[in-house]
């Protein structure tokens, strides 16, 4: 009866060989948390400033408000009170639609400044990754043939 060969050993050679570099897994995931903070950050000062649009849009249209809602001694004043409100509230809301234009404006400047820089940083470990792999291969090829 034929005995099974065992592949293990031949397999441990085989990885042997080929050593992987746990540095530059660290070292990637280490850039990904980076680069995830850094986005993190301009997605949370947008958001914190967006808020404070809103809120001083909130309490600048509240006080219209008050001031339309306070009792007139003459009919035409509502109307007058009520065109005053439009008329300020559509200018608020023009000048706040514009500071949020802004902030989408900053947000997307500085997400494609950070990606291209990511970019350049992973091209730059890829290149240094790939030619210490040709260079631990060509070494292991040699060796593998010298023996």
């Amino acid at each position: 009866m034929a005995k099974q060969q065992d592949f293990t050993t031949a397999m441990k050679d085989i990885m042997g060989a080929f050593p992987v570099d746990t540095k530059s897994m660290e070292g990637a995931f280490k850039n990904q948390a980076d680069l995830s903070e850094k986005l993190s950050g301009v997605a949370l000062d947008a958001a914190e400033k967006s808020a404070e649009i809103s809120s001083n849009w909130t309490k600048a249209t509240l006080a219209k408000l008050s001031d339309m809602s306070k009792a007139k001694t003459e009919p035409a004043d509502y109307a007058k009170a009520m065109t005053d409100f439009a008329s300020a509230n559509a200018e608020v809301a023009a000048e706040n639609m514009a500071a949020f234009a802004e902030i989408a404006k900053k947000v997307q400047t500085e997400t494609v400044e950070l990606m291209m820089s990511a970019g350049r940083d992973m091209q730059a470990e890829a290149t240094n990754a790939v030619k210490k792999a040709t260079d631990d291969a060509t070494a292991a090829a040699k060796k593998a043939t010298t023996k």
